[in-house]
């Protein structure tokens, strides 16, 4: 009987399944709701995951026992707490083999990494920050709490600083930034103190989506969206030295994955984030992510049934 090994990255607008065989070929592909178990429930978990998984053993041509190993990365599964009821809406799949399951975080570590260790650094709406020793034995993490807790470098928490750049130069607490005609632009209004004004009636919203005009006046080389960039490269920085600390990574070799759009932006962020991590961990290797999370929810699988997965790491990659 053939063997094949299912991953799924469990998220909170999409679940994606993947089902490949012991080379690391793709067989087929399964997409459900949202299953974060924080916005639907476990139900809502169990439901997503039960849709994806069937339209890729469908697809595949075959049934659940022909799964020597399942991975699963999990929006919501934060905390030790969350554990069991997780797999509980795991349990539902039937699946008989061995599985593991991690926060989604971790997916972009096992898809990025050629070594399948170090720290992935997400920064897209909102960031988060995790790490795997050499073994697997430990985690490094922060709490992905966001600002709340300290940690706010997505590009939520970059337009906050936007929206406090503009009400400063209509104060004139702060300097006259190119950002001001971008966003004015942006959001329909004649002028800064309707601008303003607007933002807090909510008649404007100055959201993510906005977020690449900052990077487009930075490469300007306006001075407010150059320092707001370096802000949120060193913010981003510390996320990364927190775990590096925890993993005792400061005189190793390991691989940052940088994974989410904020990193689209390129070296106004990037290297000021570099120039950071640098100061602490010099062996510290960046990389873009470039496979789907998925890739590496296969690879987890792999893992969970003892399946070595260097040689399927390198086909799987490539699927997209």
């Amino acid at each position: 009987m053939n063997g094949y090994y299912l991953g799924a990255d469990v998220g909170s607008t999409h679940t994606r399944v993947l089902v490949a065989d012991e080379h690391g070929n793709v067989v087929s592909y399964g997409e459900g709701g949202p299953g974060n178990q924080e916005v639907v429930g476990y139900d809502g978990l169990a439901r997503a995951l039960g849709e994806a998984a069937a339209q890729a053993l469908a697809e595949a041509e075959i049934d659940k026992g022909h799964i020597l190993g399942a991975g699963f990365g999990v929006s919501g599964y934060d905390w030790p707490s969350d554990r069991e009821a997780t797999l509980e809406a795991i349990r539902t799949l039937g699946l008989e083999a061995p599985m593991e399951v991690v926060n989604d975080t971790l997916l972009g570590l096992l898809a990025g990494s050629s070594r399948g260790w170090g720290i992935v650094l997400i920064s897209g709406s909102g960031c988060n920050c995790r790490g795997w020793d050499r073994d697997h034995q430990r985690q490094g993490r922060v709490t992905g709490v966001g600002p709340d807790m300290g940690e706010g470098a997505g590009g939520s928490e970059l337009m906050r600083k936007v929206r406090q750049a503009l009400a400063y130069q209509w104060t004139q607490r702060g300097p006259v930034t190119a950002l001001t005609p971008l966003m004015l632009e942006y959001a329909g209004a004649p002028n800064l103190p309707d601008l303003i004004e607007g933002l807090v009636h909510k008649r404007y919203r100055l959201g993510t989506a906005a977020a690449p005009l900052v990077f487009q006046d930075a490469q300007q080389g306006d001075q407010v969206a150059l320092d707001l960039l370096r802000w949120a490269g060193e913010e981003l920085a510390e996320l990364v030295k927190a775990v590096v600390r925890q993993l005792d990574f400061q005189e190793l070799d390991f691989d940052v994955v940088m994974s989410g759009g904020m990193f689209a932006g390129g070296a106004l962020l990037i290297e000021p984030l570099k120039n950071s991590v640098h100061r602490l961990a010099p062996g510290a290797r960046f990389v873009r992510l470039e496979s789907p999370p998925v890739v590496g929810a296969v690879l987890l699988g792999m893992k969970a049934a003892g399946k070595s997965y260097i040689e399927a790491r390198q086909k799987l990659k490539q699927w997209n």
